[in-house]
């Protein structure tokens, strides 16, 4: 075995290890989520965001608190309102003495200076202040007055959003829907987790947590991600996936042609393949299979289909169309 062989060895465990003390700091305070912690590790591990949608009281804050809390990590939280600003995301000048009589402009930094950001109900204020922080998700940096400022690095992005009560709202652009890696979606719980959560929450202790991984961990693992090899055909299969979304393309099925206004974009080419490297990592593996990117597939596509009024008359949604995807490309049988 050569010195890269074992390196990359020595790496798929240790992130297999650390996924696994997450999900043990996790489960202490959040019940019957794993597939969803899952989904958000995978970002991480990747670099990209997560756009989280779950009705009120699903726990998707307290996930991402908690999340922060055992990581080593600068957490910022955001609370999105109607009269938000864009420099209250980002940060503004102020005009300060230096001394002698003096002043000048001096450079406040904004809420986004972290590296791990919870953008709570992000669907809450106007397009322009969403447009902030997107923009720093995308380039890492911020530009206020003429100059730029680059954020530290990992920068995570763990935005909410509430489907209901959307009276009000600013739902997300598709363009900038775009920038999230995954749509996560947060369910009900079962009644049995449903049970555990209400005697743990309605008791006295609190439980104590560990912190597990630090910045430089983050940012190794990362790059030991995108050295994750990947077959031909895998990767073929996710274009295809993709590809087959999209109405007028050569191998697009009829129900897409029928349902579909606007198919996902290359950012969800990259998506399952990036992120069926995380996943085979976190499991143990060391290469990506076809069951990754099926697995990937419901959260990278799900906010980057537009279905039209056909759809919507035959009482489908973007879930229906990646279903009915999933059944209908072919998939290699030597990738699985």
């Amino acid at each position: 075995m050569d010195a890269a062989t074992t390196d990359a060895a020595a790496g798929a465990e240790f992130l297999t290890q650390s996924r696994d003390r997450i999900l043990a700091e996790l489960r202490k305070v959040i019940v019957g989520q794993d597939a969803v912690i899952d989904l958000v590790l995978t970002a991480l591990f990747t670099g990209g965001h997560c756009l989280i949608t779950g009705v009120p009281g699903l726990a998707k804050t307290r996930l991402i608190k908690t999340l922060a809390a055992i990581l080593d990590l600068r957490f910022k939280r955001i609370q999105f309102t109607p009269d938000l600003m864009p420099a209250d995301i980002t940060g503004t000048e102020i005009l300060e003495e230096t001394g002698g009589g003096h002043r000048a402009l001096t450079f406040v930094e904004g809420p986004i200076f972290a590296q791990i950001l919870l953008a709570d109900e992000i669907n809450r204020t106007p397009p322009k202040t969403q447009a902030a922080l997107l923009e720093a998700m995308q380039e890492y940096h911020v530009t206020a007055s003429g100059r730029t400022y680059p954020l530290q690095r990992p920068f995570f992005v763990l935005a909410t959003q509430n489907p209901i009560e959307l009276e009000g709202t600013y739902p997300l652009p598709e363009a900038q829907l775009d920038r999230f890696m995954f749509n996560v979606v947060i369910g009900y719980l079962s009644e049995d987790d449903e049970v555990r959560v209400v005697t743990a929450t309605t008791g006295d202790e609190e439980p104590t947590l560990t912190r597990v991984l630090t910045g430089d961990e983050i940012l190794a693992a990362q790059r030991l991600v995108r050295r994750v090899p990947i077959a031909d055909e895998v990767a073929r299969y996710a274009v295809r996936l993709v590809d087959a979304s999209r109405p007028g393309r050569p191998n697009s099925p009829e129900f897409v042609e029928k349902w579909v206004k606007w198919g996902a974009s290359l950012r969800a080419s990259q998506a399952l393949v990036l992120g069926g490297k995380a996943r085979a990592l976190i499991h143990g593996r060391y290469h990506v299979s076809v069951n990754d990117v099926r697995a990937l597939a419901p959260a990278v596509l799900r906010h980057r289909i537009v279905t039209n009024f056909y759809a919507e008359s035959d009482g489908a949604d973007a879930n229906t169309v990646i279903t009915r995807l999933l059944e209908t490309v072919p998939a290699p049988a030597s990738g699985m």
